[in-house]
This record gives structure tokens, C-alpha cells and sequence, in this order.
């Protein structure tokens, strides 16, 4: 486990593009997990965007979010399959390796597992000729595939090579539990993992996840499943997972402070991280941070 290991998501600065990318190499990071809306809603435009983001020095973790993609059909179907072209063609254009995808929450859409598994095997397929992979999340409201579980049942039923897992761990913890299904997952197949922690004990429906999820998440070693975390990070660890780590942290306190001092927060995690869970790292996270970018 090195710095290098680690990235922020735009999602959780505010601010411009620009203002954002610099902020994160002001503060050590390496690599940054790109939104789709820091993108296209670049002011000059995503080709400006995107010159942005390779003139920055940093590496792309990612490009998200591809949302209630599987189990829809006929015109629905269509309309989703154009939408993840265009997703895919722009993250390429960013060299992103990876497309988020986030498990559906659409009433339209089935549950049926063989249904499920084509749609994502579809998309792993047109992912293909890009050169990028697809990253299946489970969100913790999704309709039919809300834990972790249940997407690795999906990942796993798939066999397919550019179709994995992303493990976020609001979702893992907001569903209590997950943390031991890390067990049964083949650590080749998570292509990402996204830390975040939150303030209280217990989510108690649907209505307060969805809030917490989206204005109230903090960094790792900031809430109160510190254990938790640590613990999810470490059998990720020792199962042999050798990918990138992201903070993924929707929260609107975050967004009205410096930029500066919300990437200090995120370095702490990071430190918080390698000292709970790989201390034999610290030396080399130090020595990172010191050498040229």
C-alpha cells in the first residue's frame, strides 16, 4: 500500500475543474476518479476538459456514474445502451481504464439475474475496443441489487474478463454485514474501491441512506466505524488486491470549504488508512510525498 494507491473523486471537492485538479496535486495525490459533470460542464467545453485533465500530471482512476443501466428492455433498453456509448467514448477520451456503473434503481427495471447479467456483459463487451473496463457498484437503495452480494452474484454469473466489482464502503457498512462477504470475492475481480465513513451508528431506511449518501459522508477516521473500515481496507489487503483506492465523499460542509483544506483532510485519511491497517507502508507513503511528481 503506497500513496500512490490512493485518489480523490471531483465529486467530493467544490469548485472548477482546474481548481479541483490542482488541489489534489497541491496535496500529494497522484490520481483523480473523474465525474462526468466536471467534464461536459466545463465551461470552455469537455475538449478543454479534457486537455485540462492531461495536461494535470494526474492519472485517472476512473469515470462515473453510468446509472439504472441493467435489466430494462425494449425502447428503454436502447436508450440506455446510446447513453453508455457516448459514457464510454468520453472516458476514453479522458484515459480513463475504468466506467462506473451503479447498480439500478428504476421501476422499470427487472430483477431477473439472466437479464441483469446480459445487460453487463453487453456493456463489458462495447468496453472492449476502448480499452476500458466496467466497474458494477451496488448501491445500497439499489432496486434489486443492494448489497454486496448480490452484485458479485451478478459479476461472478457474468464471466466475463472486462466486467468487475467496485466496492464502496458507505454502502458496504450502510448495509451492515458486507465486510464478510469480502471473503467470497475473487480479489482480481474488484477493479475499484471507493472509502468513505459517515456520522452515526445506524441508517434506519431507505429515505436517510439515500440523504446520508449524498450530503453527509466524511473521510475515513473521521466517523464512527473506524473499525469497520480499517477492517474492509485490510482483508482487501491480505486477499491480494493490488488496485487503486478512492475517496468517493458527498458532503456538503466539504463543498464550502478550501480546496486546499478539504485534500489535507483527505491526505490524513490516507495516513489514518496505512497506519491502521499496513504500518510497514508509512515509510514509503513518506517517501512518495517527498520525491518529484
Amino acid at each position: 500500500m503506497r500513496l500512490t494507491d490512493f485518489g480523490m473523486d471531483t465529486i467530493t471537492l467544490a469548485g472548477p475543474l482546474e481548481a479541483k485538479l490542482r488541489a489534489m496535486q497541491a496535496a500529494g495525490f497522484t490520481q483523480v476518479m473523474l465525474s462526468a459533470r466536471d467534464v461536459v460542464g466545463h465551461p470552455e467545453g469537455e475538449a478543454t476538459a479534457i486537455a485540462r485533465v492531461r495536461a494535470s500530471g494526474l492519472r485517472v482512476t476512473g469515470f462515473q456514474v453510468l446509472r439504472d443501466f441493467e435489466g430494462l428492455s425494449g425502447h428503454l433498453h436502447d436508450y440506455k445502451v446510446d447513453i453508455a456509448k457516448s459514457m464510454l467514448q468520453l472516458g476514453h477520451a479522458l484515459g480513463a481504464p475504468l466506467l462506473l456503473v451503479c447498480s439500478s434503481t428504476s421501476t422499470h427495471a427487472t430483477g431477473e439475474l439472466e437479464a441483469v447479467v446480459a445487460d453487463l456483459r453487453k456493456l463489458a463487451m462495447l468496453a472492449v475496443p476502448l480499452g476500458m473496463r466496467v466497474a458494477y457498484e451496488a448501491l445500497s437503495w439499489g432496486r434489486h441489487a443492494h448489497q454486496l452480494a448480490q452484485a458479485w452474484a451478478v459479476v461472478e454469473r457474468a464471466k466475463h474478463a472486462n466486467l468487475g466489482l467496485c466496492v464502496d464502503s458507505f454502502h458496504a457498512l450502510a448495509n451492515e454485514g458486507a465486510v464478510d462477504t469480502l471473503d467470497m470475492i475473487d480479489p482480481a475481480k474488484v477493479f475499484l474501491v471507493q472509502l468513505s465513513d459517515f456520522l452515526w451508528q445506524q441508517i434506519r431506511s431507505r429515505e436517510e441512506r439515500i440523504e446520508t449518501a449524498r450530503h453527509l459522508r466524511v473521510f475515513p477516521g473521521e466517523g464512527v466505524h473506524n473499525d469497520l473500515v480499517a477492517e474492509l481496507v485490510r482483508r482487501l489487503e491480505r486477499s491480494g488486491y493490488a488496485g487503486d483506492y478512492s475517496f468517493e465523499v458527498f458532503n456538503d460542509d466539504y463543498a464550502q470549504m478550501p480546496l486546499a483544506s478539504v485534500c489535507e483532510r483527505a491526505m490524513r485519511s490516507v495516513h489514518w488508512i496505512a497506519g491502521r491497517v499496513a504500518r510497514r507502508s508509512l515509510p514509503v507513503l513518506r517517501e512518495v510525498r517527498a520525491g518529484p511528481r
